[in-house]
């Protein structure tokens, strides 16, 4: 008999976890609150690892599409001092596949593919233990029961409390993002800066970084360490009151860096949040996290690969593994956990030295991953 499995989010992760199951014939519920896939903007651009992400895509029968959709010369990466010196430049070599960036939005409608994704059924609650199984509590008062909830919905998850009492903390580090449309036309000079990949820009205790996304869109964010009500007096819906105070910020940077600022459309704050670096549970029987909903990471690439993989990995495992539903989750847990542990380690590093009080380290971290 197949199991009722729900997964709440349609991210990487639970859209990873539903296209593989639909791969094998299982069937998902893919339960998630937004109306419609194109109801909030998509996001930015993810580079996939061939050994995380990629591998993911693979077991989900979706190499080739990637591959055909990514952008191998996103990879390219260039570091300046705030003076606008270049310190570093590096570019792919030809056929280096090894971490192609793709737009959120093309990922997303890459996995969706044949999936009927359940659009604006917020979850609110899942009560593991009752008689029929585990009990899903929608926005809009409906319930269901499932045999599995796998809960991929992010940072602020919903499915998270059924399992583990722990919420996100702020690291010190906020973001403030911005953007540049059709920057090869309107902005080339900028383009040039940014060439084909990423540009960054390390200063004491804050940074700039833009990437190039696909169609001559730009994400550009301006990261630096403050308290979390750093904004206190500050309108963040006021485009260029926000504008004054990110430019006071990196004052005395060059003036080709800070036009990154000065020609952003709109601002979104966006403080980093994160889980504790070993965040495991005691398992509950029916209901288990994915991707940030279980093991929240600065945002330094790891993030969304192993969320990709780990919902590609628990889909064949329930696919193809021995009937024991709960045994199979359990298995997945202690590996995810050790996994994630090692990468939540890594980042939280990287973000250390990534917005330091001594720019040198960020270079020196650049120069220890970036092949020589």
């Amino acid at each position: 008999m197949r199991h009722r499995i729900a997964v709440v989010g349609s991210g990487p992760a639970g859209l990873t976890f539903a296209r593989v199951l639909h791969r094998h014939g299982y069937p998902v519920a893919v339960l998630e609150r937004d109306p419609s896939p194109d109801a909030r903007p998509p996001g930015g651009t993810l580079d996939l690892h061939e050994g995380l992400g990629q591998l993911a895509l693979d077991k989900a029968g979706l190499l080739a599409e990637f591959q055909a959709l990514s952008r191998p010369e996103g990879q390219a990466m260039r570091i300046l001092d705030a003076d606008g010196t270049v310190l570093r430049d590096w570019r792919p070599r030809p056929g280096d596949r090894a971490n192609p960036e793709i737009d959120r939005g093309q990922l997303r409608d890459l996995l969706l593919g044949p999936l009927d994704v359940r659009w604006g059924r917020g979850v609110t609650q899942v009560v593991p233990g009752t008689r029929d199984g585990v009990l899903v509590h929608f926005a809009d008062g409906r319930q269901e029961t499932f045999d599995l909830v796998v809960g991929a919905d992010g940072a602020w998850s919903r499915i998270r409390p059924a399992v583990s009492s722990v919420t996100p903390h702020y690291t010190g580090v906020t973001l403030v993002e911005t953007s540049l449309d059709d920057v090869d036309t309107r902005h080339p000079d900028l383009a040039r800066l940014i060439g084909d990949g990423s540009v960054a820009v390390y200063g004491v205790n804050r940074a700039l970084v833009a990437q190039r996304n696909s169609g001559g869109y730009v994400k550009v964010y301006a990261q630096f360490r403050a308290p979390l009500d750093w904004h206190t007096n500050l309108d963040l819906a006021d485009v260029e009151s926000v504008r004054s105070s990110l430019l006071a910020l990196f004052d005395g940077w060059a003036s080709p860096v800070l036009d990154l600022l000065r020609h952003g459309t709109a601002f979104v704050h966006r403080p980093l949040y994160v889980l504790p670096v070993s965040h495991t549970w005691t398992h509950v029987f029916g209901v288990t996290l994915l991707g940030d909903a279980a093991h929240l990471m600065p945002p330094l690439g790891a993030g969304a690969n192993l969320a990709m993989l780990e919902g590609a990995e628990l889909a064949e495992s329930i696919a193809t593994g021995p009937g024991d539903l709960d045994e199979v989750v359990r298995a997945f847990e202690e590996q995810m956990w050790a996994r994630a542990g090692r990468w939540a380690k890594i980042t939280m590093a990287g973000l250390e030295r990534l917005v330091s009080p001594d720019p040198a380290e960020a270079l020196a971290l650049f120069d220890q991953v970036q092949p020589s």
